[in-house]
C-alpha cells in the first residue's frame, strides 16, 4: 500500500464513540497456530503430545526458540512514566498505548507481541521483573520511560538480557529521523557532513538523534535543553547531558536557540518547546526544519514553510510525518530473524539507510520518507538489519 503527500492532508476527524468502542476489551487477542478441531489435535496441542516437547527443550534449552512462540515474541514494555502527550500517567493508563504498539508489530513486522506494564518506577526493580520473565520472550522494547531513567534501564537490560532490547521513543524516532535528513539533504544538494544541525530537547530523543547524527559522520551539532546548549562551560550538567556536551557543540558555542539556530542548516525539535517564527527565519538558505513535538510541532509547517525547503512533523495530517512505526517493526523481525542477542549501531544506520532508499525517484521536498503504511518498509528495514548482522560476523 502506497500513500501520496496529498492523502496525508487529508484531515481525520474522530468521534469519542468510534474511539471508544475501537477500545473495548483491548486492541489485541490470541489467535490459534495449531489446529484444535479433533481429539487427535488436542493430544497434540496439549497432554500428552506437549510432554515430548517440553523434555526436548528441558534437555536442549535453545530449542525453545523454535518450538514455542517465545523466540518471535517481543515484550512491549511500560512503566508508563512518559507517554507521549499524556506525561506521567501510570502503569494501568499507559496500557492502551502499549496494546496499540503491540498491534503494529503484528500488522507491519508480523511479530507477536504482548504488553506489560509494571507497577514501580525503580529501574532495578523492573529490570529484576525482566530478568524473572526472560524465558517468555524473545525480544523486549522498553517504550514511554521517563529520562534519565530510560538510558540506565536500557543499558542495563542489554547486560542482563541475552536478546534485543530498544528503547524506541530513543532509538526509533532516531533511525527514522536519519532517514528522512539523509533524503531532505538530496533535495536541497547537500552532503551530510556539510550541515549545521541543531537538536532542541536533550531527553530520550534528543540523545539519540544526536548518537545517530554522529555516527552518520554530522559533527557539527548543537544540542540544547530547557536551559540552552549543551556546553563544557555549564557546570550544571551531569550524566548523558554532560556526556554529549563534550561530544557536541565544536564551535563552542553558549546562550539559547536564538544563538543555535543563527545560520543553521537544521533544526530538528523533540521537545515541548515553542520555536518563533523570528528564530526560524535566522536560519540558512534551503533550511530543513523537522518540528516532532506531538501533537503541536515546536513550529506549525505551515509557518516553517516560509523559510524552510524541507518540513517535517511527527504528525499524519501533515507531508514527511517521522513516524517510528517505520524502523522499530522490521529492526526486530530483523534481529530476531538473524538470531542476534543485541541491536548495535551498525543495525539502526543500516535500517535508516534502507528506509531513505525506498523513496527513490519519487523524492520531493513533501516525499522524503515512505508513507507508515507502505508495506515495502519492514521487509526493507530487516533485510538492511540482517545483512548489517552477517557484515558483523
Amino acid at each position: 500500500m502506497r500513500t501520496t503527500p496529498t492523502d496525508l492532508r487529508t484531515p481525520i476527524h474522530l468521534t469519542d464513540a468510534e474511539v471508544f468502542a475501537a477500545h473495548e476489551h483491548g486492541k489485541l487477542e490470541v489467535a490459534l497456530g495449531a489446529p484444535l478441531d479433533t481429539k487427535r489435535d488436542l493430544s497434540i496441542a496439549y497432554t500428552p503430545g506437549v510432554a515430548a516437547v517440553s523434555r526436548h527443550i528441558h534437555q536442549n534449552p535453545d530449542a525453545a526458540r523454535h518450538y514455542t512462540w517465545a523466540g518471535r515474541l517481543v515484550a512491549v514494555v511500560s512503566d508508563g512514566s512518559a507517554v507521549l502527550g499524556l506525561g506521567d500517567i501510570g502503569a494501568a493508563a499507559s496500557l492502551p498505548v502499549m496494546e496499540g504498539k503491540a498491534a503494529l508489530f503484528k500488522r507491519f513486522g508480523g511479530l507477536d507481541s504482548i504488553p506489560l506494564v509494571v507497577e514501580t518506577n525503580d529501574v532495578d526493580e523492573i529490570v529484576e521483573t525482566l530478568v524473572r520473565l526472560r524465558s517468555s520472550f524473545g525480544a523486549v522494547n522498553l517504550e514511554d520511560v521517563s529520562a534519565p531513567r530510560c538510558f540506565e534501564l536500557e543499558r542495563k537490560l542489554i547486560e542482563a538480557l541475552d536478546m534485543p532490547v530498544m528503547h524506541d521513543d530513543q532509538h526509533g524516532t532516531a533511525v527514522v529521523t536519519l532517514a528522512a535528513l539523509a533524503n531532505a539533504a538530496k533535495v536541497v544538494g547537500r552532503e551530510l557532513a556539510s550541515l549545521r544541525v541543531v537538536v532542541s530537547g536533550a531527553g530520550a530523543a534528543g540523545i539519540a538523534v544526536a548518537e545517530i547524527l554522529l555516527r552518520a559522520g554530522i559533527p557539527d551539532i548543537v544540542l540544547l535543553d530547557s536551559r540552552g546548549i549543551l556546553s563544557t562551560d555549564r557546570e550544571d550538567l551531569a550524566g548523558m547531558k554532560a556526556e554529549y556536551a563534550a561530544r557536541t557543540n565544536p564551535r563552542g558555542l553558549a546562550g539559547d536557540l536564538a544563538t543555535a539556530i543563527e545560520g543553521a542548516d537544521v533544526f530538528i525539535g523533540v521537545s515541548s518547546g515553542r520555536v518563533g517564527e523570528e528564530l526560524i527565519a535566522r536560519m540558512s538558505p534551503d533550511a530543513i526544519v523537522f518540528a516532532l513535538s506531538n501533537p503541536d510541532p515546536e513550529v506549525h509547517p505551515d509557518v516553517a514553510s516560509r523559510y524552510a525547503r524541507v518540513v517535517a512533523t511527527g504528525r499524519s495530517d501533515f507531508p514527511n510525518q517521522i513516524n517510528n512505526v517505520l524502523a522499530f517493526p522490521g529492526i526486530f523481525r530483523g534481529a530476531l530473524d538473524a538470531g542476534a542477542t543485541r541491536i548495535t549501531p551498525e543495525m539502526k544506520l543500516a535500517a535508516a539507510r534502507a528506509i531513505a532508499d525506498l523513496v527513490g525517484d519519487e523524492l520531493s521536498a513533501d516525499l522524503i520518507v515512505p508513507s507508515p503504511l507502505d508495506d515495502r518498509v519492514a521487509p526493507a528495514v530487516a533485510a538492511a538489519v540482517i545483512a548489517a548482522v552477517e557484515a558483523a560476523r
